[in-house]
């Protein structure tokens, strides 16, 4: 099941973010703003809904994990469904002042909430298709991903999310020695699922780092 997302017809672009010494100045500060009352366990009733029929007639005795899977690029990626929080359309990005590097993409309004947005593909250095080769339906599928804990969220585009999937411990792959070294840094297994390999990438890994290029 995909993650629920509000019919909103906003296109994706890119805009700077008018007062631009404050923008830079309150960028990092926005991964600390609470979160609206009830907001955090709208989505907890969410996951624990789906995870419920995930699990179905797991063995109880076995430990088992629920991952959120979705593609960036041509590379099929999860992680652990506990540190989603939200899934949307596209919005505009507002790029931040004398900020040019790849990774942090600047700020975007999510349901009223400002906050940082980043590429997952430049972290992961993930190549992605020329713009001439995306087609109309590609772009209908790309999602504004909201991630983190409650005092650290963070957004990244992804160009499909496909929902929850549960998976024993003991049914995860080890990372084979074909993942590159950027990949593997933040892997720390493997799924199968409809016949594809599937990332899982350490959450604590990834937020750690995006938070220290806010820094």
């Amino acid at each position: 099941m995909t993650a629920p997302a509000k019919a909103e017809q906003p296109t994706p672009g890119s805009a700077t973010l008018p007062n631009a010494p404050v923008a830079a100045q309150t960028a990092r500060s926005l991964l600390d703003r609470p979160l609206p009352v009830g907001y955090r366990e709208e989505w907890a009733q969410h996951f624990a809904r789906n995870d419920r029929g995930a699990r179905g007639e797991d063995d109880a005795s076995e430990k088992s994990r629920s991952f959120m899977i979705f593609r960036i690029g041509e590379e099929w990626l999860a992680l652990p469904a506990a540190i989603f929080h939200d899934v949307v359309e596209p919005r505009p990005v507002h790029s931040l002042p004398h900020r040019r590097d790849a990774l942090v993409l600047g700020l975007v309004n999510v349901r009223g909430e400002l906050l940082v947005c980043v590429s997952l593909a430049q972290l992961l250095h993930i190549g992605q298709s020329a713009p001439q080769a995306r087609s109309t339906r590609v772009d209908r599928l790309r999602r504004m991903v909201v991630i983190g804990s409650e005092h650290r969220r963070i957004v990244f585009v992804a160009d499909e999310v496909h929902g929850l999937q549960r998976r024993h411990e003991s049914s995860l792959l080890t990372i084979p020695a074909t993942v590159s070294k950027s990949a593997s840094a933040f892997t720390t297994a493997m799924l199968a699922w409809e016949g594809r390999t599937v990332g899982c990438l350490d959450e604590t890994s990834v937020l750690d780092m995006l938070d220290r290029s806010l820094a």
